[in-house]
């Protein structure tokens, strides 16, 4: 786990890298899940954002027990960028997977970044 993801190609070395999706296959200002070690991982893709355009999030929201997180609005409340579940609407932050209205519940992020056109997790 981590509190940040985008990453830069050849940063943070202590990492190994995986590969998940190409660049083309996510969506701008959306959500795509991928399977990721034994889980699915909700990537949302913000190319509009200056910084950290990516983000990878655990899918699978603990209030609902539903595997959804990929499919919320993405948008800005209290300073950050968050993600409203869909049945519960609860905020979580992008950059963190904290959960503004339940701080109990957090997401597990992990780091992200593009690679020549490929989308990698890093995985320590």
């Amino acid at each position: 786990m981590s509190l940040f993801n985008t990453q830069r190609a050849g940063s943070n070395r202590s990492l190994a890298w995986q590969s998940v999706c190409n660049e083309h296959d996510l969506v701008n200002n959306s959500g795509v899940v991928v399977w990721h070690d034994g889980v699915q991982v909700a990537l949302f893709y913000l190319p509009s954002v200056e910084g950290q355009t990516l983000y990878a999030i655990d899918n699978h929201d603990p209030k609902s027990g539903a595997n959804e997180i990929g499919r919320g609005l993405v948008g800005s409340t209290k300073g950050g960028l968050v993600v409203a579940a869909p049945l519960y609407k609860q905020h979580s932050r992008l950059e963190d997977g904290c959960c503004l209205e339940d701080p109990q519940q957090q997401l597990r992020v992990w780091p992200v970044r593009l690679n020549e056109g490929v989308v990698e997790i890093g995985v320590a």
